[in-house]
C-alpha cells in the first residue's frame, strides 16, 4: 500500500460557518465525494475566514434571508430553511462553533469535517443558535464527534488561538472570501462554479446567480484524489 493510499488527500476549505455560499460548497463537496466513491481518498480541512471579524459586526440575518431562497434553489436537497426560530435567537457570533470545528481536529480531520457540516445544517436547516455552548455540544454528540472533548475545549478556550491565527492568515494571504478551496496541487477556486452579482442595496437587495456549474466539484475532487 502506498503512502498516498494510506493518507487521504486534503481539500482545504476556508470559510465562515454562517455563510450560505459556503454551506452550499460544503454540501456539494460531501455529496460529490460520496457519489464518486472518494470518501476514503479525500478529506476536508476546514479553516477560518471569519466574516464577523472582517465586517466588525454579526452576519446580518436580513442578508441571509435574501440569500437562502436563491442558494436553496441551487441545491434543494441540502435541507435549507429561512430562519424559523424566534428572531432574537439568531446567532450573534459563530466563533464558538468554529472553535469547536478546530477542536475536533484532535480527534481527526474527518471528525472536524463532520462537525462542521452538522453545525451548518443546524444553522441553515434547523434554525438552531450555534452561538450557544449546549447547542454546539449537542450537535457534536448527534454527529458522532467526542462531545465531552468539544465541551472541554470550549470551556478552556483551547482553539480560540487557532481560529484567530487562521483568520489572520486568510486575510493576509490569498484567500478571497468565503468559501475558498485549495487543492493539494496548489489549485484554488473561490466559490466554485458560481458567478453572481447583488441586485439593489445590501439591505433590501438580493443575489442574482449568473451561472452555476455544480459539476466543478467532481473535477476538484478527482484532481485532489490523483
Amino acid at each position: 500500500m502506498t503512502a498516498r493510499a494510506m493518507s487521504p488527500a486534503v481539500v482545504t476549505v476556508w470559510s465562515d460557518i454562517s455563510c450560505p455560499w459556503a454551506c452550499l460548497a460544503v454540501h456539494r463537496l460531501w455529496t460529490a465525494r460520496e457519489r464518486l466513491g472518494l470518501v476514503d481518498q479525500v478529506t476536508f480541512d476546514h479553516r477560518v475566514f471569519a466574516l464577523e471579524v472582517v465586517n466588525e459586526k454579526p452576519t446580518p440575518r436580513l442578508v441571509n434571508d435574501a440569500e437562502i431562497p436563491v442558494i436553496g434553489g441551487l441545491a434543494p436537497d441540502a435541507g435549507w430553511q429561512v430562519w424559523s426560530a424566534d428572531a432574537w435567537t439568531f446567532p450573534v457570533t459563530v466563533l464558538p462553533a468554529m472553535e469547536a470545528v478546530q477542536a475536533a481536529k484532535a480527534e481527526s480531520l474527518e471528525a472536524s469535517a463532520r462537525l462542521d457540516r452538522a453545525l451548518r445544517n443546524a444553522l441553515f436547516g434547523e434554525s438552531r443558535c450555534i452561538s450557544l455552548r449546549h447547542v454546539i455540544v449537542d450537535v457534536a454528540k448527534q454527529c458522532g464527534v467526542d462531545s465531552t472533548a468539544i465541551a472541554a475545549a470550549l470551556d478552556e478556550g483551547t482553539s480560540r488561538g487557532a481560529v484567530m491565527a487562521q483568520h489572520r492568515e486568510a486575510i493576509d494571504g490569498p484567500v478571497r472570501g468565503s468559501p475558498h478551496l485549495f487543492l493539494p496541487d496548489g489549485t484554488d477556486v473561490h466559490n466554485p462554479g458560481i458567478t453572481m452579482h447583488w441586485a439593489g442595496p445590501k439591505r433590501g437587495g438580493f443575489p442574482v446567480v449568473d451561472h452555476d456549474d455544480p459539476t466543478v466539484y467532481d473535477d476538484l475532487l478527482q484532481r485532489a484524489a490523483n
